[in-house]
């Protein structure tokens, strides 16, 4: 690799992509960000996003975006699914190189510097990691939106507008709540809730799970939230058998979901050392380093 080369970090998720843009030693140059990446959303989809992304980072250091002088490190939602994995290094540009894991991969990165540690990623999505002393890298949750993704943006919206429609049923009260959440979708009642219901991506659920947080001593938003706790005590406890590795919370819903933790956790938490961005710029350097050694 040469000085003219450019790494390049991703972070896509189910709500927005975070790209790092660094030179050929990995030094940031700049940030940027555009619309969503997960690959659940769509392939084609997530290379716009990332193109974006990339091309706005280009603008702001002056330089013209030439995908043949760059190495990207991508931590994505939905690697695991194969065929999406695969028709995403089909529709690649021509670049200099290409390295592609889950995101939780490069959160862990970032949030500890390769060291070992625990990540809970709590965004529009969820998945928590692990890195043991030996190199042994283990996963919790992340299985998808709506069956799994426990604590995550789009777990608590789903939970949020299911008491909105007990609410407009008559089922539970009507109260501030179930109003804050018809003024988000826009909905006055069953049948418009329906309307939005029927176009409501993970995406959209996610985008519910703010109103939880700013009416945190609601009964069943305090109730729903200390269920989210108890779940990321449960992906802790399930990828660190040893009870001892620090843990990171990351993501938009890290810090706000910090002290619904279970307490035996608490003393273990530690901020994140920077993000899956970053961690992602980590994987380009490593890419990088691979091909110059061929």
């Amino acid at each position: 690799m040469t000085h003219d080369f450019f790494l390049i970090g991703v972070d896509g998720g189910g709500t927005g992509t975070r790209v790092v843009l660094g030179d050929a030693q990995g030094r940031e140059l700049v940030q940027a960000a555009s619309g969503p990446s997960g690959l659940g959303l769509g392939v084609a989809r997530a290379w716009q996003s990332i193109q974006a992304a990339c091309g706005e980072a280009f603008e702001r250091v002056g330089v013209t975006l030439d995908w043949s002088r760059c190495v990207l490190g991508c931590g994505l939602a939905g690697v695991n699914n194969r065929d999406w994995l695969a028709e995403f290094y089909a529709l690649a540009p021509k670049l200099a190189g290409l390295a592609v894991e889950t995101d939780a991969y490069t959160t862990l990165l970032g949030a500890h510097g390769g060291a070992p540690g625990v990540v809970v990623a709590l965004g529009t999505g969820s998945v928590a990691a692990s890195l043991a002393s030996d190199g042994g890298f283990r996963m919790a949750s992340g299985y998808g939106f709506p069956s799994g993704d426990e604590a995550s943006g789009a777990w608590l919206g789903l939970r949020l507008i299911v008491h909105a429609q007990q609410a407009l049923d008559g089922r539970v009260p009507h109260d501030d709540l179930v109003e804050a959440l018809l003024a988000h979708t826009g909905a006055q009642d069953r049948d418009s809730l329906v309307v939005w219901l029927c176009a409501a991506d993970q995406t959209a659920y996610a985008r519910l799970a703010p109103i939880a947080l700013e009416h945190r001593a609601h009964p069943f938003a305090a109730r729903l939230l200390g269920v989210a706790g108890v779940e990321v005590g449960k992906m802790i406890a399930a990828l660190d058998d040893t009870g001892t590795l620090p843990v990171a919370l990351c993501g938009g819903l890290g810090a706000p979901l910090r002290e619904y933790v279970p307490q035996i956790y608490q003393a273990r938490l530690r901020e994140p050392l920077a993000d899956s961005a970053r961690g992602g710029l980590q994987l380009a350097r490593r890419e990088a380093e691979r091909l110059a050694g061929r």
